[in-house]
């Protein structure tokens, strides 16, 4: 057999018998005698016979892949997300295929539903459209995880940076530190984590923390652009979407000759300077993004393996606080 892989009709051809028969012993799908049985194992391990796993599950309508649907590559939030759902992936014997909306809510709707296609399970990470589009897509029946994004009343796993608490956690810490007029960079307005830092922040006026929303995006160069119309608040602290948006501030506001943390305290989100911005020690909340690829992975696994959960799970976050964040000038 040297030169070409073994097929199932070379071990039935060498144990004599039909590749149906091959089939049924290597599957375990109907009883066979005892003897043939062991004679066709005899002729698997002579030729060195390998199943090709790919043909295995389309014969029982599997396709042996996941899908994961992103909003923008280019943003370093998602590679590790990536990395630790390629992983658990991988250890349940499948294979990953990645797609991306490049920031368009609404091709996400179609992307998805291509990836149904060709896919046993699709993520959709952090998806930008219509809660109308997710639970139509819901409908369909096909396994769906949901990260990063909460759709009260529907029956979905979904797992979440706790993006409210993560806000909460922000505004306390600056109220602390004397600061009572805030704004904060907002990120994409389809973002439902953009949405739920926003309900949070609002909430804030509560405690007496005086809020403003700019609107912003997830680039530094939309950070830099926002960054004036935030001063113009007279906020004496300003957060933003994430730690790009922060840079991209924190260069307008040298630009500006405004000292950071003396004048104007500045936090990020999603802890991604120190990877991806060096040298930029800002004050930052960090998730736990390797956490939250590995949980949602395997809430697609488990729901494959008829193992619905569809309580919400939430992953804590921490205030990481570095040199860009100090007590407010009186």
């Amino acid at each position: 057999m040297r030169g070409r892989r073994a097929t199932i009709n070379d071990v039935g051809q060498a144990a004599g018998v039909s590749p149906a028969t091959v089939s049924r012993v290597l599957n375990g799908s109907a009883p066979v005698d005892p003897a043939l049985a062991e004679r066709v194992l005899e002729a698997v391990r002579a030729l060195g016979y390998r199943p090709n796993a790919a043909a295995q599950g389309l014969a029982r309508g599997e396709w042996g892949t996941l899908g994961v649907l992103v909003p923008d590559l280019g943003n370093p939030y998602f590679p590790d997300v990536l990395k630790a759902i390629s992983a658990a992936v991988q250890a349940s014997g499948r294979r990953v295929m990645v797609m991306e909306s490049d920031e368009r809510p609404e091709r996400e709707r179609e992307l998805a539903e291509d990836l149904m296609r060709c896919c046993d399970g699709v993520l959709l990470c952090s998806p930008r459209m219509d809660r109308s589009d997710v639970v139509d897509l819901a409908a369909r029946r096909h396994p769906m995880v949901l990260v990063n994004r909460i759709v009260q009343g529907l029956d979905v796993p979904a797992v979440s940076v706790d993006f409210f608490g993560a806000m909460t956690l922000v505004c306390g810490h600056l109220t602390k530190l004397g600061h009572r007029r805030v704004a904060y960079l907002s990120g994409p307005p389809t973002a439902w984590a953009n949405t739920e830092r926003i309900r949070a922040f609002e909430a804030a006026r509560a405690f007496g923390l005086d809020t403003a929303i700019i609107p912003c995006g997830a680039t530094s160069q939309l950070g830099y652009d926002a960054l004036p119309a935030a001063l113009g608040t007279g906020a004496t602290a300003v957060v933003t979407y994430n730690d790009l948006v922060a840079y991209g501030a924190f260069t307008r506001l040298q630009e500006m000759g405004v000292e950071v943390p003396d004048e104007v305290s500045l936090i990020g989100f999603d802890d991604l300077a120190r990877e991806h911005l060096a040298g930029f020690q800002v004050t930052t909340v960090s998730v736990s993004r390797r956490s939250l690829g590995t949980v949602a992975a395997q809430l697609l696994v488990d729901l494959l393996a008829g193992r619905h959960d569809s309580e919400p799970r939430h992953l804590p976050v921490e205030l990481q606080i570095r040199e860009t964040c100090a007590q407010a000038r009186v």
